[in-house]
């Protein structure tokens, strides 16, 4: 690499005094000639050796007995190759007395980095050299050491800015030069009140510390990783790439799952990070190509966390380095436990002046400013009594989630109790008033995995503005109380919504949910959604059947006024009747419930007992039933839900099959129907062809009572073969032809099984086909 320069101080008042100067190796300037000095107002003092320079330096440091130390680390060159393709990811670590004070970011792919950051940090003792090393970052191994050098305090000069290049060498080969750091360093004197000022402050620090126990970060990040768009192709043979994604945040990582050939993947995966006061704030993100060998490197973002609101949920686009692609991100953060924040109820006050502002957003004829901010929410979190034990101490360390869409916001966590008190204040922007705010509580274990302990689901339209409560803790299905002693959670929630702009949002695209838990396959889920769907197909028969029962006049009065009812309706209908019709089933619901005089229970006060009672009856009843009767029971309703499917795929095939000519006959007899329909429709209206229809339909049975009742087009259709029909005529046709002969072929065809169809239906059957002394299984 060459020989690098010796470290020199640029620029400053001793190096103007004392002449030439050369540095050590740790960058520390020597002086070489004694001159006149100008430090501290020792400058009227003559200068006779180095040593008297020494003395006289630290005598003008040990009047101050405190001392700040401002850094700013500008860039680095030369530095050496530790990676296969000759380049390093450098990054900067200082230490006082081996302690770490800072440590820098990290440059990728680069020898002659450019940092351009810096720090501030308090010294009692100027004396104690700082450390300086750099490391080259290597993911999920052991960062390889690059050099190192020494900054001495004492050869600073006080309250300017010192220009420092700071020479790289290693300790056990020191003879070899390893590039150079460029840094500007100021040292500040400070009064002993700027000195009890500081200690005051970090006592604090301690104090709130030693009330967190264990609980040693500051704030919880969450990140939902949502997709990635147009991102490098890493992979020639393809063109795509096999991305996934790595954070950082200090030295805690995280690794998304892979990706496989996508450019624009879809990840949807929710992680979190958590933030330390006196660590690093900047979240490095890196996209990676999975490969078999070496992954491939496509891009990097960094996002300064310092510059984020706290308590709220960005939406963010980020673009990665060089063009190669984007991440969509959402991000907060939350979870703060320092002894002030925003969101903390014990020190917060409400501002009446706010409030008038809140509401004014929100008045009627306000509407229209700005039509996608539907409301205002707030919730005040108090506390939670009787949670269940998820330690083996016989506690918990409880913490609450709450979630508005696709805003996720969190407490701290309270350690080693079932009765944790928050004392937190969140507040939502609405987008959607018909959406649910979910408050769940888990548990937070020592890796930072979590136990559901309890939940609690609010429609904001069913909020009641200033009422302070308690809310019972269900489980995760909402349907029965959650594990523990009757556990629930205080709270108070207000909202304030624009009703006309809460409207206009109904009637737009509902906002998707990013993070949803996926439904397994569960036989008594399937069983329920199954029961569910037959409830509305029996209201529907029971509409069919009675229609049939008026055409069949099984009730002379009921068939006579319906047929009047339709004559009527069909001669004198306009569109507009039909909301009409909508209105009137509303008024007669909203009848019926005021008839019946019985109160509607409130979602939030429903009998946990009754719900209870009917899940033990249900686990009752499993437990009772054999597995054969289970059997028997899937069996049942898997068929029915399969024979339905294959009528509706039948049909839907045969008018393929009519469209498509695969019997031209019937074909053609729909085409000539279809020609007498068009003219019949263009010469009558409408509505007397529908009068004519139901005087057919009421009338048939009164002047031809044997006739058999039926639909001309589904007649039609059922002649239509489906596709499984037109595979059987195929293989028919197919094995006439071969010559295996007419007379043994009706034979064998009827020992065959659906597999052995497929395969004589396939172009090269004649090759693959068994021979005709095979045994088959009986179809």
């Amino acid at each position: 690499m060459g020989c690098c320069r010796k470290a020199t101080l640029i620029d400053s008042p001793l190096s103007r005094t004392c002449g030439d100067t050369t540095s050590s190796p740790g960058g520390s300037p020597k002086p070489r000639a004694p001159t006149p000095g100008v430090l501290a107002g020792l400058d009227l003092l003559p200068l006779t050796s180095s040593d008297e320079i020494s003395r006289r330096r630290e005598h003008a440091l040990r009047q101050h007995s405190f001392f700040q130390l401002r850094i700013y680390l500008r860039r680095g060159h030369g530095l050496v190759a530790m990676d296969k393709n000759g380049l390093s990811d450098p990054y900067v670590k200082f230490k006082v007395g081996g302690r770490l004070i800072y440590k820098s970011r990290t440059i990728y792919r680069d020898l002659n980095p450019v940092w351009d950051e810096s720090f501030t940090v308090p010294i009692e003792d100027p004396f104690l050299p700082i450390s300086i090393k750099v490391f080259d970052y290597d993911w999920g191994l052991q960062d390889d050491f690059m050099g190192s050098a020494t900054l001495d305090l004492s050869t600073l000069d006080i309250g300017r800015n010192n220009d420092l290049t700071l020479a790289l060498q290693d300790p056990s080969r020191p003879e070899i030069c390893l590039g150079e750091i460029y840094i500007t360093a100021t040292l500040y004197p400070k009064t002993q009140e700027d000195k009890e000022q500081y200690f005051q402050k970090n006592s604090r620090i301690q104090d709130v510390n030693k009330r967190l126990k264990s609980q040693i970060w500051s704030s919880v990040v969450t990140i939902v990783l949502i997709e990635g768009k147009n991102l490098l192709a890493c992979d020639p043979e393809t063109g795509t790439s096999d991305p996934y994604v790595k954070f950082r945040l200090g030295n805690e990582k995280y690794k998304s799952r892979i990706i496989w050939r996508s450019l624009n993947p879809r990840w949807l995966e929710q992680l979190d990070l958590h933030l330390y006061d006196d660590g690093d704030q900047q979240l490095e993100i890196t996209v990676w190509d999975k490969d078999r060998t070496r992954d491939d490197y496509i891009g990097r973002c960094v996002i300064n966390l310092m510059e984020m609101e706290r308590e709220r949920t960005y939406n963010l686009w980020q673009e990665l380095e060089d063009g190669a692609g984007s991440l969509h991100l959402l991000l907060t953060i939350s979870g703060t436990t320092a002894s002030e924040t925003i969101s903390d109820l014990t020190t917060y006050e409400q501002n009446y002046r706010e409030k008038e502002n809140l509401l004014n957003r929100y008045v009627w004829h306000r509407t229209f400013h700005n039509l996608k901010d539907v409301g205002h929410l707030t919730v005040k979190v108090f506390k939670a009594n009787g949670l269940a034990a998820a330690d083996i101490g016989g506690k918990s360390d409880p913490f609450c989630v709450l979630e508005l869409g696709n805003a996720r916001l969190q407490t701290q966590t309270e350690y080693k109790t079932l009765t944790p008190q928050w004392n937190k204040i969140f507040t939502f922007n609405v987008k959607d008033i018909n959406n649910v705010l979910e408050i769940i509580v888990f548990d937070e274990d020592r890796d930072h995995k979590v136990e559901f302990l309890g939940k609690v689901a609010i429609p904001l339209l069913r909020i009641r503005n200033g009422e302070k409560r308690w809310y019972a803790l269900k489980d995760k299905k909402l349907r029965s109380r959650a594990k523990g002693n009757s556990p629930q959670i205080l709270l108070e929630l207000s909202i304030i919504w624009n009703p006309i702009r809460a409207c206009i949002r109904t009637l737009n695209p509902k906002e998707e949910k990013f993070m949803q838990t996926e439904m397994k396959f569960k036989r008594q889920v399937f069983v329920r959604n199954v029961l569910r769907l037959k409830v509305f197909l029996m209201h529907f028969l029971e509409i069919g059947k009675f229609f049939q029962d008026c055409f069949e006049w099984e009730s002379t009065v009921q068939s006579f006024a319906a047929l009047v009812v339709w004559l009527i309706l069909c001669y004198y209908f306009q569109p507009w009747m039909l909301p009409v019709g909508g209105l009137l089933i509303f008024l007669k619901q909203y009848v019926i419930c005021q008839l019946s005089g019985t109160p509607q229970v409130p979602w939030d006060e429903l009998a946990d007992s009754d719900i209870d009672e009917e899940d033990e009856d249900d686990k009752e009843k499993e437990e009772k039933k054999s597995l054969k009767e289970r059997l028997l029971a899937i069996q049942e309703v898997t068929q029915g839900v399969q024979n339905a499917i294959g009528k509706i795929a039948s049909l839907l095939e045969s008018i393929k099959n009519m469209f498509n000519f695969a019997v031209p006959y019937l074909s053609w007899i729909a085409i000539s129907l279809l020609l007498i329909a068009t003219c019949v429709l263009y010469l009558i209206p409408i509505k007397y062809l529908l009068m004519l229809w139901a005087t057919n339909k009421f009338l048939r049975r009164i002047f031809r009572p044997h006739v058999v009742p039926n639909n001309e087009v589904l007649d039609l259709l059922s002649r239509i073969p489906d596709d499984e029909m037109l595979t059987y005529i195929k293989l028919l046709g197919v094995s006439l032809s071969t010559h295996l002969g007419r007379l043994s072929v009706i034979r064998w065809y009827l020992q065959l099984d659906y597999k052995d169809l497929k395969l004589l239906s396939s172009p090269d059957s004649a090759d693959r086909r068994p021979h005709p002394k095979k045994k088959h299984k009986a179809s």
